[in-house]
């Protein structure tokens, strides 16, 4: 099991191991520098970059931005035990709270 799969599966008992792994070589890039590889949920340019470029283009979503900023704060305030927040777990979340984890099938 990866250490992302456990990670996310303290958030989603049920994750697919198969869309983990996708959504982890889709952003092995990002994942492997230390200063991106965890969300700054106090940074309000890192909160607009999630919304931008993972909800809006990766995901495709079309919501206002009050309704992605609502999902990214739910997500926020679910992992908000974990000081560090591991990108990955982060925008799997927002996938599933969207209802697009698809886009990772």
């Amino acid at each position: 099991m990866s250490k992302h799969l456990e990670e996310i599966q303290k958030y989603d008992a049920k994750a697919d191991p198969a869309i983990v792994d996708k959504m982890a070589k889709t952003y092995r890039l990002v994942l492997s520098k230390r200063d991106s590889a965890y969300v700054a949920v106090s940074d309000e340019k890192e909160l607009k970059t999630v919304r931008e470029n993972f909800l809006k283009k990766k995901l495709g979503l079309t919501d206002s931005d009050d309704k992605l900023d609502a999902i990214i704060a739910g997500v926020a305030d679910q992992m908000k035990a974990d000081r560090m927040k591991e990108r990955l777990t982060f925008y799997y979340l927002c996938a599933k709270k969207a209802g697009k984890l698809s886009v990772f099938a």
